[in-house]
Formats: structure tokens, sequence, C-alpha cells
């Protein structure tokens, strides 16, 4: 059984369904449960007290996110081991679908339509890039990791995804793909010299990639940069986030209280600016509590990472931990006028169908590794079936 909020034995053998259960660490389900809760409290507020349009859906989303998680976690950990290409697979072809039969909304080709929900095949590839580039790097011994011939394959695995997303257009996406398998580069072992040589490249290549953003994408930085220049156009979200964050004081306007967003100032304030709102509404206290959970949150991830005996599993850990990271940091940055605006929704609070799914089963992944925690894995494993 559980022995702490962090800790616990594990198991270096096969576990039995019952003692799964008993090492399923509910501290993290509860904290997943009270970030939540906010999001739905702060998606009441922005339909003025309704649970409609926005929290009822969420509420269900997350429910059913939460039975993906039990489900995911339960399995074992070499069976996702054994999924970790196909998955990575149905992904890249789910990006491709985008493009031939996906729909267009607010500028840009995400979606596929499923009947039951519109998915956005980027968001499962976070994952699917996650466990892909763990498999990998779990078979390679820590000298390999750093050799050309195995370098190539999976800057193949992390780029053909990225072109496909930057396609769309979805820049924000495409980035985080980028830093999420950077990072599991760094935390496989590759040698620093290869870090150095991408950084004085991707300098280099600047001017380039400047050249090749759409015109809305130049002017989200020229906007980031100096926001002033055009109060009442391009810079009209960030100065309006600006004013609400700014406005909440250290306890708030009260529930349902706030100004910026009631009155319509606040752009899209049940999705990426999310956050300004809680913080008008709640103040520093409220937005501290949710940075609070989500440290929290962060916590148990890396514990989890550093505790695990097995390569896979560590990787997966500390690739979800990576992967949520970047969702709070992008997302609240973007809100104080940090990072340019870009779409990264504020994770288990802004509304969102497939991010709050995928960030579910993320977290699946993460008490599955948990769990597992003590089972050693074979470098090179003949099938888990």
């Amino acid at each position: 059984m559980s022995d702490g909020f962090f800790g616990g034995p594990g198991g270096g053998r096969d576990l039995r369904i019952k003692e799964k259960f008993f090492e399923f660490n509910w501290g993290l389900l509860l904290l997943l449960i009270a970030i939540a809760s906010m999001g739905f409290a702060m998606l009441y507020s922005v339909a003025d007290g309704n649970w409609d349009p926005w929290a009822t859906r969420q509420i269900i989303r997350f429910c059913m996110g939460v039975v993906i998680l039990f489900v995911v976690a339960f399995v074992d950990v070499r069976v996702w081991m054994s999924l970790a290409y196909p998955a990575y697979a149905v992904s890249l072809l789910l990006l491709v679908g985008v493009e031939l039969i996906g729909f267009k909304g607010m500028g840009a080709q995400r979606w596929i339509n499923l009947g039951f929900m519109q998915l956005q095949p980027s968001e499962l590839m976070k994952i699917t890039l996650i466990l892909a580039l763990a498999r990998y790097f779990h078979a390679l011994t820590s000298e390999q990791v750093s050799r050309i011939r195995f370098v190539i394959p999976p800057l193949i695995m992390i780029g053909v995804p990225m072109a496909l997303v930057l396609k769309q257009p979805d820049l924000g996406t495409a980035l985080l793909l980028a830093v999420v398998g950077i990072s599991l580069f760094f935390l496989a072992g590759l040698a620093w010299r290869y870090f150095i040589v991408a950084g004085i490249a991707v300098m280099g290549a600047i001017p380039v990639i400047w050249s090749r953003l759409h015109d809305y994408q130049k002017q989200r930085v020229l906007t980031f940069m100096d926001p002033e220049s055009d109060p009442l156009g391009a810079g009209y979200h960030i100065l309006q986030s600006k004013i609400a964050l700014g406005s909440g004081g250290l306890f708030g306007k009260g529930f349902m209280q706030g100004t910026q967003a009631h009155l319509n100032f606040l752009p899209e304030k049940h999705t990426d600016f999310i956050f300004t709102m809680l913080a008008e509404e709640l103040g520093l206290v409220g937005a501290m509590t949710l940075m609070v959970l989500y440290l929290m949150v962060l916590l148990f991830g890396i514990t989890v990472g550093l505790q695990t005996r097995n390569q896979f599993g560590r990787l997966v850990a500390l690739g979800v931990v990576v992967n949520f990271f970047l969702y709070i940091f992008i997302n609240i940055a973007m809100v104080m006028g940090l990072l340019p605006v870009v779409g990264v929704p504020l994770p288990l609070v802004s509304y969102g169908g497939t991010a709050m799914l995928t960030l579910m089963l993320g977290f699946g992944l993460l008490m599955c590794v948990y769990i597992h925690r003590n089972m050693e894995i074979n470098r090179n494993p003949t099938s888990f079936w």
C-alpha cells in the first residue's frame, strides 16, 4: 500500500488489480479534482451564473477523463511501452487527416469532426510523442544516446509532426512539441555539444523563421514587444488582460463580480484568458492557490520520475511533467504579457475537450508509472503480448 502522499513501495513483480488499486495515489486525483473545480467555477461565472454552455460540458469531459485515467493507470506499463509506436503512428495519421478532412475554426484548420466531439490531433500527439521517444531511448545505452546515427531517428519523430502542425498553422503547439522532445533528449542523457550546436543553429535561423511566419504571427510578436503601440487593435487583448490582473488586488472583486470579464472587455475569457478572470475575481490569493495546486502536481510527477527504476517509465513520467508545466507557464506568462499570445489553454481550467481528455490520459500514464515504479523492464524486450 502507499506510504505517504508521494511515496510507496510499488513492487518489482507483476501486480494484481487489487494490488494496483491499493497502490493508486488518491492524493493526485484529489489535486486534479481541486484544480478542475476551480475551472468549473470560473466557467459558471463567465456564463453569468449558468452551468451552460461551458461548465456542464467541462464537468462531463472531466468525468470522462477520470475514467480514462483509471483505465490507463491499471494497465501494465509494459503494454503502454508495446503500444508506444502504434499510438504515435495513429496520431501522425490523424494529423495528416486534418489536412485532408479537417475543418477550420478561428482561422486555422486543426480539428477533425468525429460527430460526438471535435478532435484536435495535435493535442494527442503531445502524449504519444512522449511515449514513442521514451520507448526509443529506453532501448539505448547511455553511450548510444549521443551517437549521431541514434540521434537522427528521434529528430525525425519530432520534426514530422511539427511540420504538420505548423501547416495548420499552430505555432504554439509546434513549439510545445519541440520543447517536449528536446527535454526528453536532455533527460535521456544527450551530450551537451548537441544542445550548443542546436542553439547556435536556431539563432542563425531566426531571420529565415521570421520571414516564413504568417502576418498575424508576426503581429503577435510585435504586439508582445510593445502592446501600447496599438491599444485599440492588436494590443487590446493583452492590455485588457493586464488591467484585469491588476484590478483584482489581494482578495479579488468577488466571485462573479469581475468587471473586465462580465462587461466583455476581456477576450476569450473561457479559454486562453481564464486565468486573468480568476485573478480578477479571486485576487492574488485565488491565483496563488491555483499555482500551489499546480506545483504539488508537478512535484508528484518529478518524484515519480526520480523513483522509477526503468528508463521508459522515468521518461514518460518526466515527459508528462514537462508537458504539463509548459501548459501552465506559457498560458500564465502569455496573459501577463511576458510571452506573445498563443493558443495554449490553462490545463484543467480552460474550456476544451481534446486538451482535457489528453491531459487526463497523460496523468493516467503518470499514475501507471507510479504504480509500476519498481518494475524492471529489459532494454530490448520481446513483445509483451
